[in-house]
């Protein structure tokens, strides 16, 4: 598995293949009246499950089976600005099963929403397969089409200079809030495998952001994404489970262990330090060999790091919710809620 970005002719390779997709990808979208059409990111998959975070493309040689995967914009008549993510396989041999997966998944999160303003994820409004013709050979073209939100995700606002802007009642507030959609989720009965802040998008504009107070209902809500890897809570123990993104995974998901609400725990437990400190408890050195290893050292082995003084008081929400050993961790996230929600009255 290696990054495009350190392998150019892998690079190469991609730039001249999309060369010769994307205007067919487009005219397909065109045909179903999407219009403004701005392709973001397209990466060729294979068939191999990857932890490796930020690939964009993963090496094909001895790869009998591989993809596409794009992130495209677009405006479209009835549902104004959208993201379509698509996917495109060979069409005697389709993998569409990963995008239609999270068709489903998105669509049934959807559907467990009860409450209109108590949404979990964005809006399914369009899901479409398609056969294409390209260099005379027949593709499979699935689509998955959601709301655009300019304001990007979470992680968006946690870079070196945004971060730096951030007051504690904001982080608070995408700390609250995230921890009632990953509560929502699971009351609805599903793992979702990759919480981090990329997969958190929000939805709000900037200049609604209050600096004063963390319960103004202006403040932005949140809404979580990429469904790729979420699974049913009754059969997560039953069905081969995908891993995730090795910087946010729990230590025994590293030792082979099925997912489970305290791997998803852990998970916004990395999250929660990031939101509050700007970086992740765990890195890894630039000049890592084996990153997959190093990461599960660290996962493992390292110990929680302590807060500044400034943070201290998350101390203990945090250390309950990176605990190494399972059984010691927070076993829902509503008691993570509830201590939370003690910190805004301490």
């Amino acid at each position: 598995m290696e990054n495009s970005a350190s392998n150019p002719s892998i690079t190469q390779a991609l730039q001249a293949q999309a060369m010769q997709l994307l205007p067919i990808i487009s005219q397909e979208l065109d045909a179903q009246c999407f219009r403004q059409i701005v392709h973001q990111r397209i990466a060729q998959q294979s068939t191999e499950q990857t932890q490796d975070e930020h690939v964009q493309v993963v090496k094909t040689q001895g790869i009998d089976k591989t993809y596409f995967q794009g992130l495209t914009r677009a405006q479209h008549p009835q549902f104004g600005s959208v993201m379509i993510k698509w996917q495109l396989s060979d069409g005697a041999y389709p993998i569409a099963s990963d995008l239609t997966h999270e068709a489903d998944i998105l669509a049934a999160v959807n559907a467990s929403s009860k409450i209109k303003n108590n949404a979990i994820a964005p809006p399914l409004l369009a899901h479409h397969c398609v056969d294409v013709q390209i260099l005379e050979q027949l593709q499979h073209l699935v689509i998955v089409v959601t709301p655009y939100y300019p304001n990007g995700s979470l992680a968006s606002q946690l870079t070196a200079s945004k971060h730096l802007s951030l007051i504690a009642s904001q982080k608070h507030h995408f700390i609250m809030k995230s921890a009632h959609l990953i509560a929502n989720l699971h009351q609805a009965g599903w793992l979702h495998n990759d919480i981090k802040p990329s997969n958190i998008l929000i939805k709000g504009a900037h200049d609604e952001w209050p600096a004063d107070t963390m319960s103004n209902s202006l403040m932005p809500r949140l809404l979580l994404t990429d469904f790729a890897l979420a699974q049913r809570m009754t059969v997560a123990n039953s069905q081969p489970n995908p891993a995730g993104t090795p910087a946010y995974l729990a230590p025994e998901r590293w030792q082979g262990q099925s997912a489970t609400i305290q791997s998803d725990i852990y998970a916004f437990g990395v999250m929660m330090v990031e939101i509050l400190t700007g970086k992740r408890p765990f890195q890894l050195s630039a000049n890592s060999n084996d990153k997959l290893r190093v990461w599960a050292i660290q996962h493992c082995q390292q110990p929680i790091p302590t807060l500044s003084a400034e943070y201290s008081h998350y101390q203990c929400i945090v250390d309950k919710a990176l605990t190494k050993r399972e059984e010691r961790r927070y076993q829902e996230m509503d008691k993570i809620l509830i201590d939370l929600k003690l910190l805004e009255n301490s």
